[in-house]
């Protein structure tokens, strides 16, 4: 059984949000990616296509989801699912820090508005 320590996780920032990748395949999974999201309080997510379902465990905090246009809040104890193909935007507007565990397939992609695609190193 591996057990990935607090210490080893690898932490990666973009577009106001902290990444901790826990496990990825290049972390030595083949078919899992997941990690813990920070957002802080008044970060505006970038919207963005996912190549992979993805599902988004709201730990503590609330945040705004838009998934293919549809806006719905999750907070503490929810969750979002995101299907493959959806764009995608979270934001969090909540006056505090908002974290979530987050998980998808390996081989996750993102594509953003402007045709920008990214493997993001968090999953990848």
């Amino acid at each position: 059984m591996a057990v990935i320590r607090e210490q080893d996780v690898v932490e990666h920032r973009m577009h106001g949000a902290t990444f901790h990748s826990y496990v990825a395949p290049s972390r030595g999974s083949r078919e899992l990616s997941a990690w813990r999201l920070e957002i802080a309080d008044g970060t505006v997510g970038v919207p963005h296509r996912v190549s992979r379902e993805e599902v988004l465990f709201l730990l503590s905090g609330a945040v705004t989801t838009t998934i293919d246009g549809e806006t719905a809040t999750v907070r503490a104890g929810e969750a979002a699912f995101v299907p493959a193909g959806a764009q995608f935007a979270i934001d969090n507007t909540s006056g505090e820090l908002a974290t979530a565990w987050v998980t998808t397939s390996a081989g996750l992609r993102a594509t953003l508005a402007d045709g920008t695609e990214l493997s993001p190193p968090w999953a990848a």
